[in-house]
């Protein structure tokens, strides 16, 4: 029997508990897997993977570093979640900084941080033209938030409809008939509708406008989906989450969209938004997750796709993925395997981490996928990076 075949066709996690070897035999036992892994290329996928994992989480010994990244803020809880779990075990230090999608894949086409981090998946086309891979950490939810005096959190309707038109400005006062007939049981004000949206570059605002896009057809031609939009210019513009956040609070009467975790930081007041099955849904994790399962991500371990909305009874209309880009060709090695050992290490035991931050892990499928994306990250010669010190 050979070598591989003692491995274990098990969860990830135990891979990593399973190898307990001193390091100098772990150098010894991986020579021997990737010579197994040459020779057999019809190999077991669940065998393959769990070489993947032994390569990436076991051979190299911790080495205290420190990597940086930059970008999306809805990620920004779940990243820090995991860096202090991470330096507890590692001595490895991250550094994020929360700046924006648009900001953080600038800033790793630059190579100016380790890792960049977007709320959405950047084209094939424009990963080959820059020389990037990347994969998703993550799934959560972008959520229209409001400040109505008298009205509590999740007893607002809005359907995707009316949200359009309040954001083009068709829609301007909280009483107007098509508010008033969704809501009858509320006594909504005579009060005129303050809008408020995002400044910076925001993977939050591609969302959001990638499902206003949907909804009505006019939007799509007067505005369209980007991570900036050139707003109708009566809309109070603020920059980053926390920015709208404190907007959103000291406005009456106002409505803006943010990423599901500031929700409950900020204790903001969400509304119900009507999904594709003509539900009325709050967000929420399992509302995300429900969107994952319908759509591509589950079925075919594809995330290119939006995730907005998806059918579903409980799917939330406007969820997202959020991403993590990476150089393909690492301007330093140790600082690129140092980053994919801090991802890999979190998605093998920081599962509660991400239900902490109320978003949802990823599925088995797109965990395999996102091993084998950072299985080609090269050095300059174009040499896959080894994980085994020479």
């Amino acid at each position: 029997m050979t070598l591989l075949l003692l491995l274990p066709e098990v969860s990830f996690r135990s891979v990593h508990r399973e190898y307990s070897v001193e390091y100098a035999e772990k150098q010894h036992i991986a020579k021997k897997l990737m010579s197994e892994l040459a020779a057999n290329q019809k190999m077991h996928k669940a065998r393959i993977f769990s070489l993947f994992l032994f390569l990436f989480c076991s051979l190299s010994p911790a080495i205290a570093a420190t990597i940086s990244g930059a970008g999306s803020s809805a990620a920004a809880p779940l990243y820090t979640k995991w860096a202090e779990a991470y330096n507890k075990k590692t001595e490895t230090s991250v550094v994020y900084q929360a700046v924006g999608s648009s900001t953080g894949i600038k800033q790793i086409k630059t190579k100016a941080v380790d890792f960049g981090a977007s709320d959405v998946a950047l084209s094939l086309v424009d990963l080959k033209h820059d020389g990037l891979i990347q994969f998703p950490s993550a799934i959560s939810g972008v959520v229209a938030v409001v400040n109505i005096p008298g009205i509590a959190t999740g007893k607002l309707k809005l359907t995707g409809d009316i949200l359009t038109d309040i954001f083009a400005r068709k829609i301007s006062q909280w009483n107007d008939p098509a508010i008033a007939t969704l809501n009858p049981d509320l006594k909504l004000p005579k009060k005129a509708i303050e809008v408020i949206v995002r400044q910076d570059g925001s993977g939050t605002t591609y969302n959001f406008t990638d499902y206003l896009s949907k909804q009505k057809t006019d939007w799509q031609s007067a505005y369209g989906k980007n991570f900036t939009i050139k707003w109708h210019p009566e809309l109070i513009q603020a920059k980053g989450s926390s920015g709208i956040s404190a907007a959103i609070k000291k406005t009456p009467y106002a409505i803006s969209y943010i990423d599901y975790n500031y929700v409950l930081q900020d204790n903001l007041d969400y509304v119900l938004l009507k999904n594709r099955d003509g539900k009325f849904v709050a967000p929420s994790a399992d509302a995300f997750a429900s969107s994952m399962i319908n759509s591509g991500w589950k079925t075919q371990g594809s995330f290119e796709e939006m995730l907005t909305d998806r059918p579903g009874a409980n799917s939330w209309p406007i969820t997202m993925g959020t991403f993590v880009i990476l150089q393909k060709i690492a301007a330093n090695p140790e600082k690129a395997i140092a980053t994919m050992k801090f991802f890999t290490w979190s998605f093998m035991n920081s599962d509660h981490l991400v239900r902490a931050v109320d978003m949802v892990r990823l599925p088995d499928s797109i965990q395999a996928r996102v091993f084998k994306e950072m299985m080609t990250v090269a050095d300059a010669s174009g040499k896959p990076l080894q994980w085994i010190p020479q």
